[in-house]
């Protein structure tokens, strides 16, 4: 297939406590210097904090996440772009065009917006911020969001340079 390098989504395995392919790729986008213990150790850790949470909120709301995981997989569909601007060079002027993004751009960009506001926050140990940022994100607020409500109203701000797209 074109634009494939890697085979690293047939080779990704699935984390060991959830068995969730999307967790142990961003497991993997945050580990450090390949040390995959300490980040899966950060991980759960910050799993079992917004469980903690979860069971001291107990919210009435029928469509509300009930487990750490499906948190998780909230705040990833809360973060995730739609479209995004890229600079185009036309007639010596450039334009910022308001272009769809792919699938696995969507997700390299949520997963590294999450792990920046994450790591912007000094002073706390990380698993303590990656679980503030995953349960804000989740309900729609974070800084995580707040760089995807920027990049949405920067297209929607530059939609009249959209027929230069194609």
């Amino acid at each position: 297939m074109a634009g494939r390098i890697t085979k690293s989504e047939e080779q990704l395995k699935p984390d060991p406590k959830f068995g969730d392919k999307v967790l142990a790729k961003f497991i993997n986008c945050f580990m450090k210097d390949g040390k995959k213990a300490v980040a899966q150790r950060v991980m759960y850790d910050a799993l079992d904090r917004i469980e903690a949470k979860l069971k001291k909120e107990k919210s009435t709301d029928d469509d509300a996440p009930k487990t750490s995981i499906d948190i998780f997989h909230k705040a990833l569909e809360n973060v995730r772009p739609n479209v995004e601007v890229r600079s185009k060079r036309v007639g010596g002027a450039n334009y910022q065009v308001p272009m769809p993004v792919n699938a696995r751009r969507r997700q390299s960009l949520t997963f590294r917006w999450i792990i920046v506001a994450c790591r912007a926050e000094k002073g706390k140990p990380f698993a303590q911020c990656l679980a503030k940022e995953l349960w804000d994100a989740s309900k729609g607020e974070g800084k995580a969001v707040n760089t995807r409500e920027q990049t949405h109203r920067m297209a929607e701000a530059n939609k009249a340079f959209s027929h230069f797209a194609f």
